[in-house]
């Protein structure tokens, strides 16, 4: 059987890893700080629409920590912007068979998923790993309070796409781990698919994220609804003109359609819970993934000699609150809205100022 080192045992991982646990898989969870404090004493606290439970997990400081074999699947679950604080360590890591005798190392030997927002991960992963693969994931998950994940989706945990990165690199042993994976994860009460090209559908993911940032930073998500808009098509615009491929709307409607529902937890029923973001704004993490959200479109639209002015001075504007300490809702709605400077998205070849 497989067994599965998640680091970063946030909302993501760790509810990835609660569930995989209570379906009795093998699972290691690599955490920091607090957390990791309240999941070696205490286990992990998991709070859903139905359960209210502790698990008895496994946490380490670090993947060095773990004896690494040739069965061993690592999961990335940090947020982009933290990833090359962590995957150094991970591809370096040493790997042994069964016998216990040394093979290698994990950027060598074992597969590496991504379970991030945005579509960089994967990019930056392939610097220290030789086999990458890419998660689209749509799960309601927060975590706030150290040693606890609440996961809000019902009858599943989450639907999740799978795929090696970059998709013309699958290989017979890529599709069979693929669905090893996918069966273990299903007996963890998520969806999984494994489509043709994940990154299409992380593409499509990326635009409906380019709201988080909007999440995080002001509570009246009414007020800024035309600034939501702008993102949107905006980034629609240059995803197009750049040729990327992206799922369309309909297809991705009716793979939500066919998954979760989100429902209430009980005695959180009146406690606001935002996005990725927001939790990051909310918990004072120090770091906010903005730039690799509204960033990516900034970053594609400047490499295809468009501008993508509502995208960047959301991502400014993220980068300000964190220089300055502000938690999240702190931007007022009526700010917010005169920062970006109007709400009209950029076209092809159209050079409206989008420097930060």
């Amino acid at each position: 059987m497989r067994r599965y080192v998640i680091i970063g045992a946030g909302a993501i991982g760790g509810g990835l890893g609660a569930r995989l646990v209570q379906a009795g898989v093998p699972t290691v969870l690599v955490a920091r700080g607090d957390h990791l404090t309240a999941l070696q004493r205490h286990g992990l606290r998991l709070r859903t629409p139905a359960e209210d439970i502790t698990l008895p997990v496994t946490a380490v400081a670090s993947i060095t920590d773990v004896e690494l074999t040739v069965d061993d699947v690592i999961v990335l679950s940090v947020k982009t912007q933290q990833l090359l604080d962590v995957l150094p360590e991970a591809a370096d890591a040493p790997v042994r068979d069964r016998d216990g005798v040394l093979q290698g190392t994990a950027g060598d030997l074992l597969p590496v998923f991504l379970a991030t927002n945005g579509v960089s991960a994967e990019r930056l992963a392939a610097r220290y790993a030789r086999r990458v693969f890419g998660i689209c994931l749509w799960m309601p998950a927060v975590h706030l309070e150290p040693g606890e994940v609440v996961i809000r989706g019902v009858p599943i945990s989450g639907v999740l796409h799978l795929g090696r990165v970059p998709t013309e690199r699958t290989e017979a042993a890529d599709r069979a781990l693929l669905e090893e994976v996918a069966a273990d994860w299903r007996r963890a009460t998520f969806g999984v698919e494994l489509p043709g090209d994940v990154m299409a559908w992380k593409h499509r993911k990326l635009i409906s994220n380019l709201a988080n940032v909007l999440d995080a930073l002001v509570d009246d998500q009414q007020a800024v609804r035309p600034v939501r808009v702008a993102a949107d098509q905006e980034a629609r615009t240059v995803l197009a003109a750049a040729g990327v491929a992206v799922i369309d709307d309909a297809t991705e409607a009716a793979a939500r359609a066919e998954g979760f529902t989100v429902e209430p937890v009980p005695g959180l029923e009146d406690t606001r819970l935002g996005g990725s973001s927001w939790q990051s704004l909310t918990r004072g993490t120090g770091s906010i993934e903005t730039d690799y959200l509204n960033g990516e479109i900034v970053r594609i639209a400047h490499e295809n000699g468009l501008a993508a002015p509502v995208n960047a001075r959301l991502a400014r504007l993220a980068r300000t609150a964190i220089r300055r300490g502000e938690g999240a809702g702190s931007v007022s709605a009526t700010d917010l809205v005169t920062a970006v400077g109007g709400t009209t998205p950029s076209v092809p070849g159209d050079r409206q100022d989008d420097r930060p």
